[in-house]
C-alpha cells in the first residue's frame, strides 16, 4: 500500500476513492471499504483512501481530548489489510478548513483522479460541514464522478459508530467494543518505569506510557493479551489511580503478564482487552489487596482460556 502526503498537482492515476476519518476501522469503515473495493475492481482502478493530518479537530478544537480508538501505524495496517492501493495523508491547514464545499471538491476530489467516490450516510466536508453527502452527490453530477452513501451498519438494533466504540470503551465494556471493531480493541504505548510497587506484591507490571491520544477505557481490571517477542501472552490490566496507596495520583496503566519473563523497559506494546473483570476500588492495605489480586488473576485466566482453549500458567515477570 502506497502512503502519499501530498496533493497531486494534476489528476494522474484515475481511482474510486472512500471518504471518512475511519477512527477505529470499525465494521461500518470495513463495509464502507468493502463497497469501494468492489466499484475499483469493477471499473478497473485503484481504492484510495483520503485522510488528514492533523486530523482536523486537533486544529479546529486543540483544548478537545479526541480520544482516538487507533494509532495512525495501526490504521494504515488495517487498511493494507483490507486492501487499499493507497493512502493520501494529506496536511490539514487553517486554510483548507475555510474551503467551501465546492472548493473542496473543485480542488482537491478532482486533484486525486476520483471517478466513483464512496461515503457514509453522515459524511460531511467543507467549512464548518457544510456539505452533505447529498451535495458531494450533487457535485458528482458537475465534476463527472460517481457516488454512492453507504446507509448505516447496524449491531443488535444499534448503528455501528466511533462513537459507540468509545462509549463502550468508557463503560467498561470490552465486549461490546470488540464486537463493534471486529477485533479486540489495543491499547499501545511504551514500557516505563514504574514504582515498582506490583513486584512487592508478587505481581510485577510493565507500566504503559499510552500513545497518540488513544481512548483509554473506564478504570479497572481486565482480561488482556499482548504480542511479546513472536508469542502471544496473557496477563491482567489495571487501569487506575491506585486508590490504596494515593489519594491523588494520575491515572496508570500496568499489565501483570503470567507466562513472560524479561525486560520489556522501552518496549512498545500493543495490548488487546478484551473483557473487564471489576471495578476500580480501595483496599485497607497491602493484604486485602494482594488477595483481591490472587481473585483477579484467577478470574482473568478463566476469561483467557475461554477465549483462547489453553490454560495460563503465572511465571513472575519483571
Amino acid at each position: 500500500m502506497q502512503i502519499i502526503q501530498e496533493l497531486p498537482s494534476d489528476p494522474g492515476h484515475q481511482c474510486v476513492l472512500a471518504l471518512g476519518n475511519f477512527d477505529g476501522v470499525h465494521l461500518g469503515h470495513q463495509r464502507l471499504l468493502k463497497s469501494g473495493l468492489e466499484q475499483a475492481a469493477q471499473k478497473g482502478v485503484d481504492l484510495a483512501v483520503l485522510l488528514f493530518e492533523p486530523h482536523p479537530l486537533k486544529l479546529l478544537f486543540p483544548e478537545r481530548v479526541l480520544g482516538f480508538l487507533t494509532t495512525q501505524k495501526e490504521q494504515m495496517r488495517l487498511f493494507s489489510e483490507i486492501g487499499v492501493d493507497r493512502v493520501y495523508l494529506v496536511p490539514f491547514t487553517k486554510e483548507m478548513a475555510d474551503t467551501s464545499p465546492e472548493g473542496f471538491v473543485r480542488d482537491i476530489l478532482v486533484k486525486l483522479g476520483v471517478i466513483h467516490i464512496v461515503v457514509g450516510f453522515n459524511y460531511s466536508f467543507g467549512a464548518l460541514g457544510k456539505g452533505t453527502a447529498e451535495d458531494l452527490q450533487c457535485y458528482g453530477q458537475d465534476y463527472g464522478f460517481g457516488v454512492s452513501v453507504l446507509q448505516p451498519q447496524t449491531f443488535e438494533g444499534k448503528v455501528i459508530s466511533s462513537t459507540a466504540v468509545r462509549k463502550a470503551l468508557l463503560n467498561g465494556d470490552a465486549v461490546q467494543a470488540k464486537k463493534l471493531l471486529g477485533r479486540t480493541y489495543k491499547l499501545v504505548g511504551t514500557v516505563v518505569e514504574g514504582e515498582r510497587r506490583g513486584h512487592d506484591l508478587g505481581y510485577p507490571t510493565a507500566n504503559l506510557r499510552i500513545y497518540e491520544e488513544l481512548i483509554i477505557p473506564k478504570r479497572g481490571v481486565y482480561a488482556v493479551w499482548a504480542e511479546i517477542e513472536g508469542r502471544l501472552v496473557h496477563g491482567m490490566m489495571n487501569i487506575g489511580m491506585k486508590p490504596t496507596f494515593h489519594e491523588e495520583y494520575a491515572l496508570t496503566v500496568e499489565i501483570h503478564f503470567f507466562d513472560f519473563s524479561g525486560d520489556l523497559y522501552g518496549m512498545e506494546l500493543a495490548i488487546c482487552c478484551e473483557e473487564k473483570i471489576r471495578d476500580e476500588r480501595k483496599f485497607n492495605g497491602f493484604d486485602e489487596l494482594k488477595g483481591q489480586l490472587e481473585r483477579d488473576a484467577l478470574k482473568t485466566k478463566q476469561v483467557l482460556e475461554e477465549i483462547f482453549g489453553n490454560p495460563v500458567q503465572a511465571v513472575n515477570a519483571h
